[in-house]
């Protein structure tokens, strides 16, 4: 019986009060959202955090494990998703196009956001909590301040293609703790399907390639007892099957907490 007590105080506050103060009802999530584009607008609720204008946490990070998300390429432009966007991180680095055409400050205007964070208590089937700037971006002119103050709003939204500047190419940070029996890797400015499900790493002069095993976010991590010897080549499979191999893009001498830019990039 001390099992129903909780359920039991729950419905006699309700009766007490207007509203029922045990806490939202769980949504369940919507299917995965895919590598698959189309004209198709889904629906789904929209809140934003962090400040006013700014690009989501206050560390300018998160879940994902990409740094300066306030910077270019992404510009602040960047949204957490909830676990059918955000797919235990084989969702970071996705592109969305979102909009509102309700309340009025919203332009009904499409504006292209990243996966960037992680939404761990959503509120619809699919919900995007998105940085100030970009829950802003989807205003009419003038009315950003306006938009923001609706706090949760009902939008659209539908899976886009990554494009990126011509001089943003495939760039890969070997993480901080990284040694030649642990080596951990972040891929980040991924073009076409921005989100990573596959990672691979061959050394010099060595016929096979090593999978890599999802740590967390955008982060990749590959144990052995053997030691590793450097330069890396690395292979990537995006969601949709397309793979990509940087050649010896990590070299011989590389340095945890190091970025390594590559050459290539998946239009």
């Amino acid at each position: 019986m001390a099992s129903s007590s909780p359920l039991l105080a729950c419905v006699v506050v309700a009766v007490m009060v207007s509203t029922v103060l045990c806490g939202p009802p769980k949504v369940p999530p919507g299917p995965n959202i895919t590598a698959s584009y189309g004209e198709k607008w889904l629906e789904a609720r929209g809140t934003w955090y962090g400040k006013p204008k700014g690009a989501g946490p206050d560390d300018n990070g998160g879940a994902c494990g990409y740094k300066d998300v306030d910077k270019a390429p992404f510009l602040g432009m960047n949204s957490c998703g909830n676990d059918p966007i955000f797919k235990d991180g084989k969702g970071c680095g996705s592109c969305f196009e979102v909009k509102c055409s309700k309340p009025e400050a919203c332009s009904d205007k499409p504006v292209v956001i990243h996966i960037t964070d992680m939404n761990s208590e959503p509120i619809a089937a699919y919900h995007f909590d998105l940085s100030g700037l970009a829950f802003g971006a989807m205003a009419k002119e003038g009315k950003e301040e306006e938009l923001r103050k609706a706090g949760i709003i009902d939008m659209q939204f539908r899976r886009v293609r990554c494009k990126y500047p011509a001089d943003t190419k495939i760039t890969f940070h070997v993480e901080k703790g990284s040694n030649p029996n642990y080596f951990a890797l972040l891929v980040k400015y991924v073009g076409g399907d921005g989100d990573i499900v596959e990672v691979d790493l061959k050394e010099k002069g060595s016929e096979e390639w090593k999978a890599l095993k999802e740590s967390w976010g955008a982060i990749w991590r590959l144990d052995t007892p053997k030691p590793l010897k450097g330069p890396f080549s690395i292979r990537l499979t995006t969601e949709s099957g397309k793979k990509l191999v940087a050649d010896d893009i990590i070299p011989s001498d590389w340095k945890p907490d190091a970025l390594y830019k590559s050459k290539l990039q998946i239009d």
